[in-house]
């Protein structure tokens, strides 16, 4: 009687232990699924990928389709950078007129921008710049250019920027427009002036590239109201429905 007593306890004993192991078993892989399941913010590549989202919708994505060219020389005498001058301040900076515009214009558009530069430099004083481009104008001169586009079949549309010197194009356009072959392309002009508008500027782009279609919807804005073309850039820009040819 005594040893089937015995041999009931020792069976009840293992199946006890058994029990207690099978139970820490199962609490050892419980952390598992909770550690699968946290909050996928939290992992590396969903940070990354947020990340990457925010960035691309704070501006206008690059597009590779347009080129904004643009000459531009920024008076460096006097202290007026509004009215009457060719240059405005940006956080400290100083731009040309015409180099302003064109960095409006890359917001709106995402466009790639290239600065027009010639071998020479241009006096930085009001008096003798204007000077300079009278003679320059007077000699049918063609400044040689310090930059060149190297890959101009990459662009559809080509915006051209450049202030009216004389009731025409600076002369270094007149190089750079006898340089490159815009056949094909939409050319969009802008320009800054002291009052004179496009003149006939927009006819000449015409006459040098007669195979390219020259937009004569330009943007034209005064010297004098540069630094508040903003709102001007981007109304002009929406009416030009570039997203439709594109």
């Amino acid at each position: 009687m005594r040893k089937l007593a015995a041999i009931f306890l020792s069976s009840l004993l293992v199946l006890s232990l058994a029990a207690c192991g099978n139970s820490q078993q199962t609490g050892t892989t419980t952390p598992e699924p909770s550690t699968q399941t946290e909050n996928p913010s939290s992992s590396p590549t969903a940070e990354n990928s947020q990340t990457e989202e925010f960035t691309a919708t704070e501006g206008m994505e690059s597009n590779g389709n347009i080129l904004i060219v643009y000459f531009s020389v920024p008076e460096t005498d006097g202290l007026d950078t509004v009215a009457g001058a060719s240059r405005v301040v940006v956080d400290g900076e100083v731009l040309g007129n015409t180099q302003y515009l064109a960095q409006l214009i890359q917001q709106e558009t995402g466009g790639e921008l290239f600065r027009i530069e010639t071998v020479q430099e241009y006096p930085g004083t009001h008096d003798d710049l204007l000077d300079f481009a009278y003679n320059e104008l007077s000699e049918n001169a063609r400044p040689e250019l310090a930059t060149e586009i190297d890959n101009l079949d990459s662009y559809d549309v080509i915006f051209l920027g450049y202030p009216n010197w004389n009731a025409d194009l600076p002369m270094p356009l007149y190089t750079f427009l006898e340089t490159y072959n815009f056949s094909g392309k939409t050319i969009i002009p802008f320009t800054s002036h002291g009052g004179s508008g496009f003149s006939r500027t927009i006819q000449t782009i015409q006459e040098l590239q007669p195979q390219a279609t020259v937009i004569e919807d330009g943007l034209s804005i005064s010297r004098n109201n540069v630094t508040d073309a903003q709102s001007d850039v981007t109304e002009w820009i929406a009416g030009l429905n570039l997203g439709e040819s594109q």
